[in-house]
């Protein structure tokens, strides 16, 4: 499942619309998810659902909007409870497919999720990970007590914690001069 969801407030524009190629980073992202599972959808806002670029794609519609990504991985969990699902962000033009099978090679069901370790904080990226029923039934209870918080979530379950394949492997942009600089570098192939 994608994270379609999101405001883009620091952005200022809609994320999922970025193109860091040739095609809107959304498109870019469910391609290169749907390579690797089994079933693939997005998760967005119930007014998003109609939005073009969104509309192209099979959704899950936030049951409980104004709690940020927790919404998306919620809504997967009501759509399928017994199901792991592997969520990802849609604005990480710098994910590959090497990136994707190492995480889903190192699934273990016996933990509750696997995740890569943020290289700016140490703790698991929430938002390239594979959370299986346990871990969302632990964010539900976590976000019924008031906290929606996807890092606070996997902290108190058991993570298979991997190292990223490289420093910039989970990038992101969420300011318009961020955008600009990960768009040149990848434009350059710098890392």
């Amino acid at each position: 499942m994608l994270l379609a969801g999101g405001t883009s407030s620091r952005m200022g524009q809609d994320k999922a619309r970025l193109a860091y190629g040739p095609e809107p980073q959304l498109k870019a992202a469910f391609d290169l998810l749907k390579r690797h599972v089994q079933d693939c959808w997005i998760a967005v806002r119930p007014d998003q659902q109609e939005e073009p670029l969104r509309a192209m794609f099979p959704q899950l519609v936030d049951v409980q909007p104004g709690i940020g990504p927790a919404a998306g991985l919620l809504a997967a969990h009501a759509a399928l409870p017994d199901a792991a699902w592997l969520v990802l962000a849609c604005d990480l033009p710098r994910l590959t497919d090497r990136t994707l099978a190492t995480l889903i090679a190192a699934r273990d069901a016996s933990l509750q999720a696997v995740a890569f370790r943020s290289p700016v904080d140490g703790h698991a990226d929430p938002l390239c990970a594979i959370w299986e029923p346990e871990a969302l039934r632990q964010l539900a209870a976590q976000v019924h007590q008031g906290q929606s918080g996807l890092r606070r979530a996997l902290s108190v379950v058991a993570v298979h914690l991997l190292e990223p394949p490289s420093d910039h492997a989970l990038d992101n942009a969420n300011t318009p001069a961020e955008h600009a600089h990960l768009k040149t570098r990848l434009a350059t192939g710098h890392e």
